[in-house]
């Protein structure tokens, strides 16, 4: 079930362009979004209905004392992927909002990163039905080596724009 709001509406009109630009354009529109991602330089590589990905180089902007990429800056992207994720299929009348991120360092990262976020059917299905709830919403983080340096938990929650 395909949704149509205010952010696959964006997305949408990249559709067509060759794929080198269509990132470029597609992160610095997203990244537009939010403005602390534009900051950090995320990288929007995926943006469907099926799944997010968005990835990280590893350099100096976002690294932390031992020139890997700093632990917040791994939180973020895990945030981003997810909360994208969830925003794909929010009805325009609804406002996101992260309730809880659980991250575990599980080990040192090596290079660059990537998160990739993806909805099941049924919370999909409770995003685009329900006035107000909460979806945990699951993501992959790798590092340039394939492996998983951290774990994640995302919680978001979504509420009405206007309060009655």
């Amino acid at each position: 079930m395909a949704t149509s709001n205010q952010m696959t509406r964006l997305v949408g009109k990249l559709d067509g362009l060759p794929n080198g630009l269509k990132q470029g354009l597609q992160s610095f529109l997203l990244g537009n979004v939010v403005p602390f991602l534009g900051t950090a330089k995320l990288r929007f590589d995926e943006v469907s209905q099926e799944r997010v990905v968005v990835s990280l180089r590893n350099r100096r902007r976002v690294q932390n004392h031992i020139k890997g990429v700093h632990a917040a800056a791994m939180a973020l992207l895990a945030e981003t992927a997810t909360g994208f994720a969830v925003g794909m299929h929010l009805p325009d009348d609804k406002l996101p909002l992260i309730k809880s991120l659980k991250v575990d360092y599980l080990k040192r990262a090596q290079g660059d990163m990537k998160a990739v976020a993806a909805l099941q059917p049924e919370q999909i299905a409770a995003i685009m039905s329900q006035d107000k709830g909460e979806v945990s919403v699951p993501v992959i983080i790798s590092d340039q080596s394939g492996e998983s340096p951290i774990q994640c938990e995302m919680i978001w929650a979504w509420i009405p724009k206007k309060r009655n």
